[in-house]
């Protein structure tokens, strides 16, 4: 894909889920991809597989909602490779399965600190490193940010800012070398969900009949997207939201 061969990315979330799939795929492009993941042993997983596939990656324990932390990661990527041309943020938690007025505070903060503050902090320090010579940044996001769903309220929330911040600063940096974009999946097979559906029973059909493919997305169909707006094919691409929902906002 054109652009991407020889750039360093940072994948939040790396260890699992859409973010392994996006670090695995941004591997095989060519790119100097470093795995970020609250489990580091998961993260190192990802990276040797990278390397042994014959691309370039390094491994770092991260917590997106830490400030030193998220500082820490992108010094790591620096360090690394010697800048940071793009970031695709995949780290993430669900919704505890809840009524609103069932979650209590705590349940609230985690969601956000993770899904929104979290979010806030990656691309503050992103976009820092990226000032000099420009860059792309993925933003993971749900069609949760668009659509409701049942004892979802808090994580449907933290989602609809993901989107507001997207657009907000891809907004503020569009003259600056630096495109900011976001993807909405449907429901994907992703440890994740797999987890919420577990401890929610009901979630899982009620995510299967919104779909009019019938179907959960793979990780690897959300990261293709993600991969794409990394790359200078998507060169005219910011402020954007793209639903890869298998129909879901469609309805």
């Amino acid at each position: 894909m054109k652009g991407l061969q020889g750039k360093s990315i940072i994948v939040t979330g790396g260890g699992s889920g859409i973010g392994e799939a996006a670090a695995l795929l941004l591997g095989e492009a060519g790119c100097k991809v470093t795995v970020a993941d609250l489990d580091g042993g998961k993260a190192r997983n990802v990276a040797d597989q990278i390397v042994q596939r014959g691309g370039t990656a390094s491994a770092v324990e991260a917590d997106v909602s830490d400030e030193a932390s998220v500082i820490a990661m992108v010094d790591h990527a620096i360090s690394q490779f010697g800048g940071l041309d793009g970031a695709c943020n995949a780290a993430g938690v669900p919704q505890r399965g809840k009524l609103l007025h069932e979650v209590d505070l705590e349940e609230w903060d985690l969601c956000h600190g993770v899904n929104l503050r979290g979010l806030f902090l990656c691309n503050k320090y992103q976009i820092k490193a990226m000032l000099a010579k420009g860059g792309a940044i993925v933003n993971i996001a749900s069609t949760a940010a668009m659509v409701g769903f049942p004892n979802g309220a808090e994580y449907c929330a933290s989602k609809a800012g993901v989107l507001g911040l997207t657009r907000g600063s891809a907004i503020d940096y569009a003259t600056r070398g630096i495109r900011i974009n976001s993807v909405m999946p449907g429901g994907t097979l992703t440890p994740m969900l797999k987890g919420a559906m577990a401890n929610d029973p009901g979630l899982e059909p009620a995510l299967a009949a919104v779909h009019p493919m019938n179907r959960f997305a793979q990780p690897a169909e959300i990261a293709a997207a993600a991969r794409w707006l990394l790359s200078d094919e998507a060169s005219f691409t910011t402020g954007a939201a793209f639903a890869i929902d298998g129909g879901h906002t469609a309805i």
